[in-house]
């Protein structure tokens, strides 16, 4: 704030108190404190003038700042390049220079004095990720172990008819079951320099909370698909298009067909995409609501594809020469796969802590440890048909 700002606002403060007190007691000067009031109005704007140029010319000597800096850099990296040039040359060229060309390639013949176009931002190559979490019933739970009632499925056969004074029959009552959990703890620690801490342009602690988030959606994929694989012991077949609407339509039925999903790697998408009705309409298309989620026309049902990374979920062993056994798993996951959550991932980080191979005190580092507890188990497998088709 510069001064001409200062006496502004000094003067609007007496101008607004003297408004004020043509206002109080019995004489009130309603005219008067009018005028005031003007006035201040008058000195407010002027003020508000006042401030817009004051905070353009801050602006103005910041920009000339930071250019100031910018051209002392780069006059301190072109003094570098000239310092590396010089050494070189105290360092002894070859002799016969006279029969050297100067070129960009070779340090001594002029490299040095070509800036290199170092980024230290770091770059994220693109990958495929895809978290079945999302898809598996998931349940917060604070005991490490326990259990959940699950009424079987059974099949009814209603009443039968009873003549008078008959004796009623005796019915089937529900039966139930129990799904037990036992949560397990799933960790690892990362170890980095307080020196690329404090040194890196790039904000190495986000780094690894994203890396180990990652390794937490891994972590998840796998046991789902590992209790998935158990329930297992032998893979169907599906043959083609027509043995997934028979998992559809049959094994799963009405029960789970409204709600399942097809899961495969990208060959199985590959093969989807390539499937027509026989007269070059596509079996797989987008779904008008929602244009990133890909749905297969299996008959007069339409089901959605989940694509899972070939890392997370392979193609199978076991294929005839020329052959892929591609993995298909259809069904509803959420009636499958329940998820015991004991505490979600925690991240702690520490510069004293030690383990058998680092002490972070004594080697001047941080250590991060991140830490889940949970346990997968599976929920209802008649949710689920676990196969593969040889492309």
């Amino acid at each position: 704030m510069n001064e001409q700002m200062k006496n502004l606002l000094a003067r609007m403060e007496s101008v607004m108190a003297l408004a004020k007190d043509y206002m109080e007691g019995d004489n009130k000067d309603i005219e008067k404190a009018n005028e005031k009031m003007d006035e201040y109005n008058t000195l407010k704007a002027e003020y508000d003038t006042q401030k817009r140029i004051y905070e353009a010319d801050k602006a103005e000597a910041a920009e000339k700042a930071d250019k100031q800096i910018a051209d002392r850099n780069t006059k301190k990296q072109e003094a570098d390049a000239v310092k590396k040039f010089a050494d070189a040359a105290r360092a002894g060229f070859p002799r016969n220079q006279t029969q050297k060309d100067m070129s960009e390639g070779t340090d001594a013949d002029g490299g040095y004095t070509v800036p290199e176009d170092i980024v230290t931002r770091i770059e994220h190559l693109r990958d495929a990720k895809y978290s079945l979490r999302q898809d598996v019933t998931v349940t917060p739970v604070k005991t490490k172990s326990g259990r959940r009632t699950i009424k079987q499925r059974s099949q009814q056969t209603g009443f039968t008819s009873v003549a008078e004074a008959g004796k009623i029959g005796k019915k089937n009552t529900p039966q139930y079951t129990v799904l037990s959990y036992d949560v397990e703890k799933y960790a690892g620690y990362f170890a980095v320099t307080d020196e690329l801490l404090e040194d890196s342009d790039a904000n190495i602690t986000a780094e690894l909370t994203a890396w180990i988030a990652d390794e937490a959606r891994v972590t998840d994929n796998k046991l789902i698909l590992a209790e998935i694989a158990a329930e297992w012991s032998t893979l169907t077949d599906f043959k083609d298009i027509k043995g997934i609407k028979t998992a559809l339509n049959k094994t799963l039925g009405q029960a789970f067909k409204p709600t399942s999903a097809i899961y495969t790697n990208d060959d199985g998408l590959n093969w989807l995409d390539n499937l027509d009705d026989g007269v070059g309409r596509p079996l797989l298309n987008p779904d008008p609501t929602a244009p990133a989620t890909l749905r297969l026309r299996c008959g007069a049902t339409t089901v959605p594809i989940r694509v899972i990374p070939a890392t997370d979920l392979p193609n199978l062993t076991g294929a005839a020469s020329g052959k892929t056994r591609v993995p298909f798993i259809i069904g509803d996951m959420k009636e499958a796969i329940s998820l015991f959550d004991r505490k979600q991932i925690t991240i702690k980080s520490s510069d004293v802590a030690a383990t058998t191979a680092i002490n972070a005190f004594e080697q001047d580092m941080t250590l991060m440890r991140a830490i889940e507890r949970l346990d997968v188990v599976a929920r209802d497998m008649a949710a689920l048909v676990n196969g593969y088709i040889d492309i």
